[in-house]
C-alpha cells in the first residue's frame, strides 16, 4: 500500500467501511441557477485485493468533486486571519462563488445551518440573526478577506423568507487571494513535480503548505525509491507523514496513526476558541441522525 506502512488490515478496512457509511449532503445552485439538493454515500464501494487498495465515488458525487468551482482552493493564511467563527463559515460560503458574482437565494433555515445556528430560538427572528450574525460576519469579512459581500433579502409579506449575498473581489486585498500561483509555476522544484506526474493544482498546494526545500528533500527521497507503484502517491504520503530523512536504515518512519493524531492535535491548538466552536457548530449541523447528534452534543461540550 502506498502512505500505509502497516500490516493491520483490520484499522483499514474499519476506516474504508466509516467512508461507505459517511453520508455526503449538497444543497446548491447548478449552472442554471436552479437549486440543487442531493444526498451520496462518501465512497460507493471499496475493495483490497493482492494489496491494493481500490475504491470509487459515486458519479454524483464525483462530478461534484471534479468542480472546481464547488471545491475552491482557499488560502490557509487568509482564514487564519478570521477571529469570528461565523465569518469564516460566511467566507468559506460565499467563495466558491466568487466568479458569478452572487451565491444565489438561500432559505433563511439552509443559511441558519451553514451558520451553524439552525435549532436556536433566539435566531428565528430575523431581525437578532441579522444583528447578531449577518451584519458582523458581513463586516469582517469585508474587512479581513479578498471579497466583498452585500446582502440582500427576499421578504413574503413582512417577513424575510431568503437571502442572497452578492460578491465582488475587494481590491484592496486581492494580493492575498494567492491561489493563482503564478511565481510557484516558475521554480524548479514546480518543475520536477510537474514531471513526475503532480498535478498543477497539488503542485501549488504542495509548495504554499510546505515550501520548496521541504519539497524538493522529499522528491530526492521518493525518485531514489524502487519498486514504488506510485511516486505521487508516495511523495503524498511522505508530505503528509513528514518522513523521508537522507538515512532511511537509521530512522524509522512514524506510526501513521500516531503521526495521524499528532497532526490533529497540532491543527486543534492553532485554532482559536472561536474557530473551535464554529468547528463543533459546523459538524454539528452535519449530522442528520438525532441519536449521533445527542451523544455529539453530550460528548463535545456543544454550545447552542
Amino acid at each position: 500500500m502506498i502512505g500505509y506502512n502497516s500490516n493491520d488490515m483490520d484499522t483499514l478496512k474499519q476506516s474504508l467501511r466509516g467512508l461507505v457509511e459517511t453520508v455526503a449532503e449538497w444543497d446548491m445552485l447548478d449552472d442554471k441557477g436552479r437549486q440543487e439538493w442531493g444526498v451520496s454515500s462518501l465512497l460507493s464501494y471499496a475493495k483490497l485485493k493482492g494489496g491494493i487498495c481500490e475504491y470509487a465515488y459515486s458519479p454524483a458525487l464525483a462530478e461534484k468533486l471534479h468542480d472546481p468551482k464547488v471545491f475552491a482552493l482557499i488560502n490557509l493564511n487568509m482564514q487564519r486571519r478570521f477571529t469570528s467563527g461565523h465569518a469564516l463559515a460566511l467566507y468559506e460560503n460565499c467563495y466558491r462563488f466568487v466568479r458569478t458574482g452572487s451565491t444565489g437565494w438561500w432559505p433563511l433555515d439552509l443559511f441558519r445551518r451553514l451558520m451553524g445556528v439552525e435549532g436556536s430560538a433566539y435566531y428565528e427572528v430575523f431581525k437578532q440573526l441579522n444583528a447578531k450574525i449577518i451584519k458582523p460576519a458581513v463586516t469582517e469579512v469585508n474587512k479581513t478577506s479578498n471579497i466583498i459581500l452585500t446582502p440582500e433579502t427576499k421578504k413574503q409579506g413582512r417577513a424575510v423568507t431568503h437571502i442572497r449575498f452578492l460578491i465582488k473581489e475587494n481590491p484592496q486585498l486581492a494580493i492575498l487571494d494567492m491561489d493563482d500561483g503564478e511565481g510557484a509555476r516558475h521554480g524548479e522544484v514546480y518543475v520536477r513535480l510537474r514531471a513526475l506526474g503532480v498535478s498543477d493544482r497539488l503542485a501549488r498546494q504542495w509548495l504554499s503548505a510546505h515550501g520548496e526545500e521541504v519539497v524538493a528533500a522529499k522528491l530526492d527521497y521518493v525518485e531514489a525509491r524502487r519498486n514504488v507503484v506510485s511516486k505521487v502517491g508516495y511523495l503524498s504520503a511522505a508530505l503528509d507523514g513528514d518522513f523521508g530523512a537522507p538515512d532511511p536504515v537509521t530512522v524509522e518512519p512514524p506510526n501513521p496513526q500516531a503521526e495521524r493524531l499528532r497532526r490533529i492535535l497540532e491543527v486543534i491548538r492553532q485554532r482559536t476558541p472561536t474557530q473551535r466552536d464554529a468547528d463543533r457548530r459546523l459538524f454539528l449541523s452535519q449530522l442528520t441522525d438525532r441519536a449521533a447528534r445527542a451523544d455529539f452534543e453530550r460528548h463535545a461540550g456543544c454550545r447552542r
